[in-house]
């Protein structure tokens, strides 16, 4: 029998110290975490919200996509759970559940499909808790809540690690759609393995999904083969699309999954508000492709913008925030009952506030063949993802802002020289002075002020580019061109709200006349539409700083408590 508690191997063996022969104090805490021992007077506390089932041996508890999002508790007997065999790998097992634990992970806080399934190996009794009754569990009982959150999290890190192959993606990393997948999983922290089409393991595995090069890129499961795959239809076969509240008409809706948002979601669910959070692309926003935050409080040595936002998203689930991506808002409807979002897939989601937080879209350079480059050499963030693309080759990164500046300090770490091109005189200009000053101190980095980039050169992959400075213009390698030149308005779905000259929403004292509401004038971070809100880099003359943003999404829901009373 495998032991009970632990991540085991395929004998059935704990492996603690043989998967992780670095086990270290972190690792120690990590499986601490995640196969947790339920003191009896919590569970007794915990199966009270659910109910009670005797099960036999072969049972099978859930199954891999099942959407089932019970938690199981184990009073007697032994629960195995396991990953299900693919064309390229075993049946795995993962960790086994005896007496005063548990089995789930981070799905029951998204909602999303199960990504292993459970078996009953030694007969006894469980209880599951459904959805309802575990939300009520998270909120009322902050000790369990604790618990088992840790756990989840701890789990979702180990299961990144272990069963990958549950989802295997088969195609090109560095293609723009490879990028654009690959962001989407690391966002979501979704368990999967990634084959490159050119690898001998990469063809064997289409050949037993009866792959061609055309399907690509393509993801294979347990269950089914997925073709020419993007985010979207990934997202909708995992479950983390936009599905209708218990309550049918949300409290409040955010739109933008940034900093601003996920700090309203956070406040909007822990206030008892029900809450809604789309984002076009994933959670974490422009935020989340920050390499490293230095000046945000709390974290003197810095962290990773993908960091902050991920323990956001599920600080936001933990309350009951309803997460999905990628969802892109099509329109606003607003009346006097009301508002109604729509999608771009036509679904509609009523909801008595809205809070728009989408934020700003980098700019593109007005050059040749800039959108064939896009994804093939030139990006918008400088993250590991982009960084293993150029590791070791020459880059440049263009822009004059703080973000420009942490991209060049991050990759000069991981590529070789990077050249960082400022069309300003000054570098300081826009730029905080603690990074101006590590830039002109690193040597791997070379700074070219009154300097633009005017041409783009490569086959299939960008490989040269033209700087022009002075009207002189020099040719030069460059396998990756990070852009970070500015922002425009993410507000071309508003109809009906008043936005200013450059496009940005203007709020409460900035309105002066624009305002459309009777009765009340507006109030905090409250746009023209009385019940639509505004907060973060969308919001005319914000400061355009993380902590700024969340500053700003936190305070939002304080006007929007406010708004909800007035029409009470």
């Amino acid at each position: 029998m495998a032991t009970v508690g632990g991540l085991c191997d395929d004998s059935g063996v704990s492996t603690y110290p043989t998967v992780f022969p670095e086990l270290g104090e972190q690792e120690s805490e990590l499986f601490a975490n995640a196969f947790p021992q339920i003191e009896p007077h919590l569970f007794s506390r915990a199966v009270s919200y659910g109910s009670r089932h005797e099960v036999a041996v072969g049972d099978i508890l859930f199954d891999v996509g099942d959407e089932d999002c019970d938690l199981i508790l184990v009073e007697t007997g032994t629960v195995e759970i396991v990953g299900t065999p693919t064309a390229t790998a075993p049946e795995e097992l993962f960790l086994s559940a005896g007496p005063g634990q548990f089995a789930g992970e981070l799905n029951l806080l998204t909602g999303q499909t199960r990504l292993l399934s459970a078996r009953v190996a030694e007969a006894g009794v469980i209880h599951r808790i459904d959805p309802a009754g575990f939300r009520l569990l998270m909120a009322q009982d902050a000790e369990l809540s604790d618990l088992l959150l840790r756990g989840f999290v701890a789990r979702r890190v180990l299961l990144a690690r272990r069963t990958g192959r549950n989802l295997e993606v088969i195609g090109d990393p560095t293609s723009g759609g490879g990028l654009a997948l690959q962001t989407f999983l690391a966002r979501q922290e979704q368990p999967h393995l990634w084959l490159t089409d050119t690898s001998d393991e990469g063809r064997k595995a289409m050949t037993e999904a009866g792959l061609t090069d055309d399907d690509l890129p393509a993801v294979v499961t347990p269950r089914e083969t997925l073709r020419r795959v993007n985010p979207g239809i990934l997202s909708q076969h995992l479950g983390l699309t936009y599905r209708r509240t218990p309550k049918g008409v949300a409290d409040l809706t955010i739109v933008g999954a940034g900093p601003a948002g996920l700090a309203a979601a956070v406040y909007g669910a822990s206030e008892g508000l029900e809450t809604v959070l789309l984002d076009a692309v994933a959670t974490g926003g422009q935020a989340a492709a920050s390499s490293r935050i230095e000046n945000y409080m709390g974290f003197p040595f810095g962290l990773s913008g993908a960091a902050l936002t991920g323990r956001a998203a599920v600080q936001a689930l933990k309350f009951g925030a309803h997460l999905a991506s990628p969802c892109a808002v099509a329109s606003l409807d607003s009346g006097p009952d009301g508002h109604v979002i729509t999608l771009i897939d036509g679904t509609e989601i009523p909801t008595r506030t809205v809070l728009v937080a989408t934020g700003a879209a980098y700019r593109n350079l007005p050059l040749d063949r800039w959108p064939h480059f896009v994804g093939n050499g030139i990006y918008y963030a400088a993250t590991d993802l982009e960084a293993q693309a150029v590791a070791g080759l020459p880059v440049t990164v263009v822009g004059g802002a703080n973000s420009a500046g942490q991209a060049a300090i991050y990759l000069a770490r991981r590529a070789g020289q990077v050249t960082l091109v400022v069309r300003g005189q000054d570098l300081y200009a826009k730029m905080s002075s603690y990074l101006v000053d590590r830039i002109l101190a690193e040597p791997r980095i070379t700074v070219r002020t009154a300097t633009e980039v005017t041409a783009l050169s490569g086959a299939h992959r960008l490989s040269e580019i033209t700087l022009t400075s002075a009207g002189e213009p020099e040719s030069c390698g460059c396998f990756g061109l990070f852009c970070f030149i500015g922002a425009a308005p993410a507000t071309d779905w508003l109809t009906g709200v008043a936005l200013d000259d450059n496009g940005f929403l203007p709020t409460d004292v900035q309105l002066g006349d624009r305002w459309t509401g009777v009765g009340r004038g507006p109030l905090a971070f409250e746009t023209s539409v009385p019940g639509v809100f505004a907060a973060g880099d969308v919001r005319s003359e914000s400061m355009k700083r993380v902590a700024a943003a969340v500053g700003e999404g936190a305070s939002a829901v304080r006007s929007v408590h406010q708004a909800l009373a007035f029409r009470a």
